[in-house]
């Protein structure tokens, strides 16, 4: 699976958190119920000051214990903190950049698919922050754009 290396900058993000771990068998689960209450209960549009249209799903606090825990988090990029939503920082550096097109029926199994080959990849990841950047949907065809932290 072919990737770009890019430096990036520091963003603010806001949105809401659960904390899973990739041997969890509820963890599809987990998440997807996270991006149903970020969309159906309307929270998106409770965020302010958002500098795009661009959903984010953002995995961080890995587990230093074999458990493997992850918070994962539905949020978007902001140029204000917000009180009403968890507010982070996805720190700038090296990043390995992914771009999966599909189909929006399609979408959430290439997306995994990627997921898939980028774990078997020897990548020299630092494992603090990973991200997906959903990008506006153009018809029926869709990109997702995948961050993955690495060590300097």
């Amino acid at each position: 699976m072919d990737y770009q290396l890019v430096t990036l900058a520091d963003k603010l993000v806001v949105g809401i958190t659960d904390r899973t771990n990739n041997a969890a068998p509820d963890m599809g689960e987990k998440i997807g119920q996270l991006w149903q209450r970020f969309y159906s209960d309307g929270q998106v549009d409770e965020i302010g000051h958002r500098v795009d249209h661009v959903a984010l799903g953002i995995y961080t606090e890995y587990a230093s214990d074999e458990k493997g825990d992850y918070t994962v988090m539905v949020a978007c990029q902001v140029t204000e903190p917000s009180s009403h939503f968890e507010t982070r920082v996805i720190k700038g550096g090296k990043y390995a950049k992914f771009v999966v097109k599909a189909s929006q029926n399609q979408l959430v199994s290439k997306v995994a698919d990627a997921w898939t080959a980028i774990w078997q990849m020897p990548l020299p990841r630092l494992f603090a922050t990973d991200f997906e950047a959903y990008q506006v949907a153009d018809g029926e065809q869709a990109e997702v754009h995948i961050y993955i932290s690495l060590k300097e």
